[in-house]
C-alpha cells in the first residue's frame, strides 16, 4: 500500500487534524474475543495505527459463530496473532503489536498503562476486569468498557452509559459488588457498552475448568458481540472527534 486513498472516506469526515490524532494515538485493547475482535478492526479500518492486542486464547471451533479473525483455517492459532495478520492485511503500515498473555495481578505491571491515550476492557474474567478498570482509571489514558455480550439477542437494546448508571447486566452488578466488598473503588467514571436484555440458554454445555474458573458457557451471537465491539471502537474515535476543531 504505497499512499492513503484507502482512507479517503474517513478523512472527509475527521479532516487533516482528525486523521493526525488517529494516527498518532496509541490503543490498547484488552480481550479479542468476540467483542474485541470486532473493535480492533473497526479502529484499524477508521485509521487507528499504533494498537497492541492483548489475549491468551487459541481460536477454537466454537469461536467461529462470533470472533473476526476465527475461520477454519485459524483454529488452533493464537487469537492475536490470527487477527494480527487480518489487521494487516487491512492496513500493513500499521503497528499492531500482539501479546499472547492475560492480564492479572501478577502481569499487570508488564503492560505498562500510562504509555497509552486510550485502554479498551473486552475481557471476561470478573476478577481481573475489576483490576483493570481500578488500574486502567488511575492511569493517564481515556478508559472504555464492554459489560456481557452473552444472553443477548435484541440489538436495540444496546447502550452507552457510565459504568455506576448500568442497569440490568449482572456483571456490572458483580463488579460493582466487588468494588464495595474491597473498598477499592474506580479512579473515575468511565463509560460502558452494556444491554439490559438477559435471555436463558436453552441447552447447557459444560467446560473443563480454564483460568476464568468458568465451568459452563453462556450463548453469545455475532451481531450482538459485534455491535459491542464496534461501539466500543466508536467510543474512541468520538473521543478523538471531539478534539478536532470545527474549522477542519
Amino acid at each position: 500500500m504505497n499512499d492513503n486513498n484507502w482512507m479517503q472516506r474517513t478523512h472527509l469526515l475527521m479532516g487533516d487534524e482528525g486523521m493526525e490524532r488517529l494516527g498518532r494515538a496509541r490503543v490498547i485493547l484488552f480481550g479479542v474475543g468476540g467483542v474485541g475482535s470486532w473493535c480492533a478492526e473497526s479502529l484499524v479500518r477508521t485509521g487507528i495505527s499504533h494498537l497492541t492486542i492483548v489475549d491468551s486464547d487459541c481460536v477454537a471451533p466454537s469461536n467461529l459463530n462470533r470472533q473476526l479473525m476465527a475461520t477454519s483455517d485459524t483454529i488452533g492459532e493464537p487469537k492475536v496473532e490470527a487477527l494480527r495478520e487480518r489487521l494487516l492485511s487491512i492496513n500493513p503500515n500499521a503497528d499492531i503489536v500482539a501479546i499472547k498473555d492475560i492480564f492479572t495481578e501478577e502481569t499487570a505491571h508488564r503492560f505498562q498503562l500510562d504509555t497509552y491515550d486510550y485502554i479498551i476492557d473486552a475481557i471476561d474474567s470478573l476478577r481481573d476486569k475489576a483490576l483493570l478498570i481500578r488500574l486502567a482509571t488511575a492511569s493517564g489514558a481515556r478508559f472504555f468498557s464492554s459489560m456481557g455480550a452473552a444472553l443477548k439477542m435484541d440489538p436495540t437494546r444496546i447502550r452507552v452509559t457510565e459504568f455506576w448508571k448500568v442497569t440490568g447486566d449482572p456483571l456490572a452488578r458483580a463488579l460493582r459488588n466487588i468494588f464495595k466488598r474491597s473498598r477499592q473503588f474506580p479512579a473515575r467514571k468511565f463509560q460502558c457498552v452494556f444491554s439490559d436484555e438477559l435471555l436463558q440458554n436453552k441447552e447447557k454445555m459444560e467446560l473443563e475448568e480454564n483460568q476464568f474458573h468458568k465451568v459452563h458457557a453462556n450463548g453469545s451471537i455475532a451481531h450482538i458481540t459485534a455491535i459491542f465491539g464496534l461501539t466500543l471502537a466508536g467510543l474512541v474515535v468520538q473521543d478523538i472527534y471531539t478534539f478536532v476543531s470545527p474549522s477542519t
